[in-house]
């Protein structure tokens, strides 16, 4: 009767993500600023942890910043639930530490209810899911992914590296590599999220369910041209890097209409021109660009004709260009069975649930390396992600949060 009756305290997981929020806000925009190992982001982690340990959970960090609390059995195996805590530039309020909040939350419901896991529950508070560096540091952390190669070269857009940013806030890059888990000691992992796409909102649905998450492919290009006087070149006669940027930018919708499919994307997220004055052609244009599907093939016929229309874009304005591949996660198919399970839990709560593919990368396409994995969706208001605006209505959290809740009694086996 307990395990029918136990639903999670929405308001004291309001209080717990207002708690998070506290740090790296920007009240001159609205967003959160809580980039990979920011000092925001570091000091986020230490409160998290100490929520955890007033609840009485046995608690650590790993090499790579994770932050796990640990509800049940000291010894054996765990089933863990969280997302990250980590932001993008003026990010908005639900991103991850919704998901982080919402695994507490389901542990406190638990302990308020007596029930304790046959199987441990950790709560995972996962680090750098946002990509500053390329990838998803944390959780490909876990899974031991990371090599010593790729902490030697990551780099942020403005050319920060890994190691040295790390280094300066007091902690060993290469203890990284120590954060990777044995397959056996995590039996599933679970994430709750919100969409960050309109979907589920134009349907007016609930709870969706990820059976998929596409891919990303992470480039850096540049575009290498000759910086000149705007007013006595000859247009015939330039090596204009933006110009090039341009031209390649407006190749996109055809790209996706040939080789991509209705999963397709590709973004130029950020572009640094130089030397970026008002009377000079720009010489070098340096950009991002993100290529997902939920189709690996397709991601590789998207990348191959992208450089093939950057060479020739290149080539007929005179400029020189360079690509460097910053991170490649391929697409993943999640658990069929734990979405099976998360499915039927949703319809015997009443719960109408769509799976659905997930566009945006998660924390659980990469534990799907190490455990099975799954992933549930609330909805986002006119699905708006990555910025102040982002938002989902309580209601639809609190449905969430409790089809996590009673997935972990499931999958813990937790009794009274």
């Amino acid at each position: 009767m307990q395990r029918l009756n136990a639903s999670i305290n929405l308001d004291r997981l309001k209080s717990l993500l207002d708690g998070v929020n506290r740090f790296g806000f920007d009240p001159e925009t609205g967003g959160y600023n809580r980039l990979g190992f920011s000092r925001a982001d570091i000091d986020c982690r230490s409160w998290f942890a100490g929520q955890m340990r007033d609840d009485g959970l046995a608690v650590w960090s790993d090499g790579a910043l994770n932050v796990f609390g640990r509800y049940g059995p000291d010894d054996g195996p765990s089933i863990m639930a969280g997302s990250h805590l980590d932001t993008v530039a003026d990010g908005g309020a639900f991103d991850g530490a919704l998901g982080a909040c919402v695994a507490l939350e389901c542990v406190r419901t638990m302990k308020d209810a007596g029930l304790e896991p046959a199987t441990a529950i950790e709560v995972a508070a996962t680090s750098e899911e946002e990509g500053r560096f390329g990838g998803m540091l944390g959780s490909q952390a876990i899974t031991g992914a990371l090599t010593r190669n790729w902490i030697d070269t990551a780099a942020d857009a403005s050319g920060h590296r890994l190691a040295n940013v790390m280094t300066a806030q007091g902690f060993d890059p290469y203890g990284i590599l120590g954060a990777a888990r044995r397959g056996e000691s995590v039996t599933a992992f679970l994430e709750l999220h919100i969409e960050q796409g309109p979907v589920l909102e134009s349907e007016g649905l609930p709870i969706g369910i990820a059976d998929r998450v596409s891919g990303v492919c992470y480039l850096e290009m540049t575009l290498r041209g000759v910086a000149n006087h705007s007013g006595t070149t000859p247009m015939h006669l330039r090596a204009d890097a933006f110009a090039g940027l341009s031209e390649l930018a407006q190749t996109i919708p055809a790209l996706i209409g040939e080789d991509g499919t209705d999963q397709s994307r590709v973004t130029i997220g950020h572009v640094t021109l130089s030397p970026n004055q008002p009377h000079t052609i720009p010489g070098t244009a340096l950009f991002s660009v993100i290529l997902r599907d939920t189709s690996e093939t397709v991601m590789r016929a998207l990348r191959k004709r992208f450089e093939e229309n950057a060479l020739r874009i290149a080539t007929r304005h005179g400029l020189a260009l360079q690509t460097i591949e910053r991170s490649w996660l391929p697409p993943v198919p999640l658990d069929p069975d734990l979405a099976d399970r998360l499915e039927t839990l949703a319809a015997n709560a009443g719960l109408p649930a769509r799976r659905m593919p997930s566009g945006a990368g998660h924390d659980a396409q990469t534990m799907q390396a190490l455990c099975p994995s799954g992933l549930i969706f609330v909805p986002s208001r006119g699905g708006i992600s990555h910025a102040p605006g982002e938002f989902s209505a309580w209601p639809d959290i609190e449905k969430g949060a409790n089809l996590m809740l009673h997935a972990l009694i499931d999958l813990s086996g937790a009794g009274a």
